[in-house]
């Protein structure tokens, strides 16, 4: 069972997934940095100064906090300004993820348009062209 676990993980699709989630995990937090620490600031002040994140609405009587940290110690709430915020990190990446996707695109198209030019422009090797010539000399015969 050991020898089939070490097998399973040398693959490299195992690698691959590993190294994935790790930089998706980091990826994240840069994304949720930039949406709490530079989008969010600018909407709030767009939108009057308020904070999406502290938007709430009590479902219990008992809920009297302003904080949502505090309100739901006291009771259930609506979070809807967290989802918000969710919902607007959520969108900043997945246009970045496009934004990637399009430009490893572009950059995998131009590399291919580069490297059919040059099968295109290339000269045949000597020893092709040598037996070209002998083969047209041969038909003029």
């Amino acid at each position: 069972m050991l020898q089939e676990f070490k097998t399973f993980i040398a693959r490299g699709n195992v690698m691959d997934l590993a190294v994935g989630v790790i930089i998706g995990g980091a990826f994240g937090l840069i994304v949720n940095s930039l949406v709490q620490d530079i989008v969010m600031p600018i909407v709030g002040v767009v939108f009057g100064g308020f904070d999406f994140s502290n938007y709430f609405l009590p479902l219990s009587s008992n809920v009297t906090a302003n904080s949502l940290a505090a309100a739901r110690e006291q009771g259930a709430v609506f979070a809807y300004g967290n989802f918000i915020t969710v919902a607007i990190n959520f969108l900043i990446l997945a246009w970045i993820i496009f934004l990637m996707v399009k430009a490893v695109n572009t950059l995998r198209k131009s590399m291919e348009r580069e490297e059919q030019k040059a099968e295109q422009a290339a000269p045949p090797p000597a020893d092709i062209q040598l037996l070209t010539e002998i083969r047209d000399l041969l038909k003029t015969r």
